[in-house]
């Protein structure tokens, strides 16, 4: 098996997103030797997918702000979000949270630029918690004024039930829940994301799409169910490119600028684009105003 990469080739997009715009996900990653993987990690990692990797991506695409998703691969280990975070006030972190990681870490974390907890129910990736955790860390990380990101694939959102329903914390559903597109807006996922976006405290990731469409390039049929979640609630969608794509599976990673190309089509006008990748950013995670 060859060692995990990502495409160093990244191109301008067709044209630039506004002043501000926000890469609401990436990750980074580093030598094991510095950062190693926990115990029961699901995927081998990229380790040249740095944060300097990420800034460059983000200057190529036109992104002047970014948000570095904490990856499942190091669990509660933060030390690379905390290194990555240092000294970068454009950028903002999410991180994992459990039983373990105590009241004064999150403070910690917090201080560092940290604003979201991100929750893997994504049983794959084996770090899924318990509803009695779930619970206890919602209520620890709403004190810190954070939000909560839930992270699903397919009909496992639907399987949350009782679990999600009494949230009042802002939530984020990544990555369109990771739904296949074939069934359209008529896929039940997508109509439950629909039904929690008519609440003012839920959110929805727009992205990923390149993964789960029946295409392997320009992937039309994720637009009517992106363009449906816009339509529902336009000011609780956020973007993100996923970089640098890790456990990717079909034949052909695709180039990020045609990701942000695949967004434009989601949302045509400009007034839009900029509603999401500059003022909703900058409300969920805390930027300042650009």
């Amino acid at each position: 098996m060859t060692e995990p990469t990502f495409r160093k080739d990244t191109r301008a997009p067709s044209h630039l997103p506004p002043p501000g715009a926000c890469d609401a996900q990436v990750h980074v990653f580093g030598p094991a030797a510095q950062y190693p993987l926990r115990r029961g990690a699901s995927y081998k990692v990229p380790e040249d997918a740095t944060i300097e990797a990420a800034e460059q991506l983000h200057r190529t695409l036109g992104f002047s702000r970014g948000v570095i998703v904490h990856a499942t691969s190091y669990g509660t280990d933060t030390r690379i979000l905390y290194d990555a975070l240092r000294g970068r006030p454009n950028y903002r972190g999410i991180t994992i949270v459990d039983d373990t990681v105590s009241d004064g870490e999150l403070l910690k974390l917090h201080e560092a630029g940290v604003r979201g907890a991100r929750f893997n129910f994504w049983k794959a990736l084996n770090i899924a918690p318990s509803p009695e955790s779930f619970r206890r860390n919602i209520e620890r990380i709403q004190k810190l004024g954070w939000f909560a990101k839930i992270h699903v694939h397919g009909e496992e959102l639907l399987d949350l039930g009782e679990l999600i329903e009494p949230l009042t914390i802002r939530v984020v559903i990544d990555h369109m829940a990771h739904i296949e597109f074939k069934d359209g807006i008529a896929h039940p996922v997508c109509k439950r994301m629909v039904e929690l976006l008519k609440r003012p405290n839920w959110w929805v990731m727009i992205s990923n799409a390149d993964r789960h469409s029946a295409h392997d390039a320009i992937w039309p049929d994720a637009v009517p169910v992106a363009q449906k979640l816009i339509e529902t609630a336009p000011d609780q969608i956020v973007w993100g490119t996923d970089w640098p794509h890790v456990w990717y599976e079909k034949p052909k990673m695709p180039n990020d600028a045609e990701l942000l190309e695949l967004f434009y089509r989601y949302a045509p006008s400009a007034a839009m684009q900029k509603r999401i990748l500059v003022d909703n950013a900058a409300r969920l995670f805390d930027f300042p105003n650009p």
